[in-house]
């Protein structure tokens, strides 16, 4: 309300004047008060922390990562009979207890994505530093480092009604140790293969929830223990599968190795979580960021609904090829 207030009609329109008693929004473009900047003083406790968080994008989640398993190469493959007479020898028995590199290779292919995709907790391994108490006369004892050891891992996995989850590591166990016939071990090198687990984040400049933040090779890993199944009427009717990996040691893929990626070099490559999505992928990252999430959702609609893939071999339209995502 004015100060002082008059009007007068001229023409058919209203003229009024007065005087306002307060003027703080005549230049709310020039308010001072609109310049700060957003977020705490950065020269505080509570701003340091702020900005260390806002560095880093957020934090680390738990249900963000993904784990990769791969069979050994278990024996080579070889005839079990030679110059058409059967082979009895206790090494053709043993040959024959153990699965083949074919056999593995083909349970890897059929199952492979389905054990990562059920893999439902995982733990990263420890890094313990053994120690040892040197005392020089009356001072004070020193710890020095003489050894490093780490304790194996567990990983809980989703079970589907043929239990092929199971049926994998089990079949791991069987590279290692004859479950049937001989019941005599294997070579080491055929039953121990390398184990990533991979901490995944997003970064905002590109985009994209699932890469690679933080990840962890496990050496010479082999499934050491399968835990029993249990049955019960509870409310959770989910059967899931525990397993114990036991292994060599482990390395940082991003300090362990110098390369090209971050601050180091995998031993090996790591894998891409996301596989390539052919034609139409690539014309979907290159829509506005507005754009591309219902361009995503359209295309995963259209694989869920229209069951194409059985009649064309996973070909849309030839020779343009959708990928199945990968999880």
């Amino acid at each position: 309300m004015a100060i002082l207030r008059g009007g007068k009609r001229i023409g058919g329109y209203d003229v009024r004047i007065g005087i306002p008693r307060d003027r703080s929004l005549d230049d709310v473009a020039g308010d001072s008060r609109l310049q700060r900047r957003m977020g705490s003083n950065p020269e505080t406790t509570i701003g340091r922390f702020q900005s260390y968080v806002n560095e880093a994008e957020g934090f680390a989640r738990k249900a963000r990562f993904y784990a990769e398993f791969n069979l050994p190469k278990g024996i080579s493959d070889g005839a079990l009979f030679s110059e058409g007479f059967e082979d009895t020898s206790s090494a053709a028995l043993e040959k024959q207890a153990f699965p083949s590199q074919t056999d593995l290779l083909a349970i890897q292919q059929a199952n492979g994505r389905r054990v990562r995709a059920f893999c439902s907790s995982i733990s990263m391994p420890e890094r313990e530093m053994s120690t040892k108490e040197i005392r020089h006369g009356n001072a004070p004892a020193r710890n020095f480092v003489y050894d490093m050891k780490s304790s194996g891992i567990s990983a809980t996995f989703y079970a589907d009604k043929f239990m092929r989850e199971r049926s994998y590591f089990e079949l791991w166990q069987k590279s290692a140790m004859s479950t049937s016939s001989t019941f005599n071990t294997n070579y080491y090198d055929n039953y121990v293969a390398n184990l990533n687990i991979f901490q995944l984040g997003q970064f905002a400049s590109r985009q994209e929830r699932d890469d690679i933040t933080y990840g962890v090779q496990l050496i010479d890993c082999f499934p050491s223990k399968i835990g029993a199944i249990e049955y019960s009427h509870d409310a959770n009717n989910i059967q899931t599968i525990d397993v114990d990996f036991s292994f060599r040691y482990w390395i940082n893929y991003f300090i362990d190795k110098q390369g090209n990626i971050e601050l180091g070099q995998p031993l090996g490559k790591i894998p891409e979580v996301k596989n390539n999505r052919g034609m139409f992928g690539s014309l979907i990252n290159k829509l506005p960021p507005e754009l591309r999430r219902a361009g995503r959702d359209v295309l995963n609609d259209l694989r869920r609904r229209v069951p194409l893939g059985r009649v064309t071999g996973g070909r849309v339209f030839p020779p343009f090829k959708i990928p199945p995502l990968n999880i």
